[in-house]
């Protein structure tokens, strides 16, 4: 179930808010200017579904964003618990970063935690299946897939490298809860 927390960015062991009501969620964050939706496939998407088939179920989507917000390319990365890389990528994305453009990631299957440290709160934005989330450019965040990660995600660029990251070198990441 998808869920929002937020915390004062001084205190990681009490939530000042929570919900796992999508309304509220939406509400919140798109109060802070990111953006929280839910979408959903205009097919079956069947087991083991390609990237091609997952892409052609939410085009319709994409368009729009691609409409509203010039983004300029888009891809589908899975990633499970057997991947030899894991940890090393956990790690990695565990580290509060920025990017110069909207992270913007939309689950297909499985869950991930968003963290977005805005001001002097943090804001635990747990995105499972349907649900898109779009970090604006700039906005401090970091990410955890857990330790036994099983999600596959539409990443959505507007620029062509990709993900780009600029860490903060903030410990803040490593108070907070992370995802099991």
């Amino acid at each position: 179930m998808s869920a929002l927390t937020i915390y004062a960015d001084s205190r990681p062991d009490t939530p000042v808010w929570h919900s796992t009501l999508g309304a509220e969620i939406q509400q919140r964050l798109n109060a802070k200017g990111v953006r929280f939706e839910r979408w959903q496939a205009d097919r079956d998407l069947g087991n083991a579904p390609t990237a091609e088939t997952v892409i052609g179920a939410y085009q319709h989507a994409i368009d729009r964003l691609v409409a509203e917000n010039g983004y300029q390319s888009w891809d589908v990365i899975s990633l499970r618990a057997d991947n030899p890389q894991k940890d090393a990528l956990r790690e990695k994305f565990l580290n509060e970063h920025t990017h110069g453009e909207d992270e913007v990631r939309f689950f297909v299957e499985g869950a991930g935690l968003f963290c977005l440290h805005i001001g002097d709160e943090v804001y635990q934005v747990l995105c499972e299946k349907n649900d898109l989330i779009s970090v604006p450019a700039g906005t401090p965040h970091w990410f955890d897939m857990g330790s036994e990660p099983n999600f596959t995600a539409i990443r959505i660029f507007d620029n062509p490298e990709g993900w780009v990251a600029k860490f903060t070198g903030s410990e803040i990441a490593a108070g907070f809860p992370r995802l099991a």
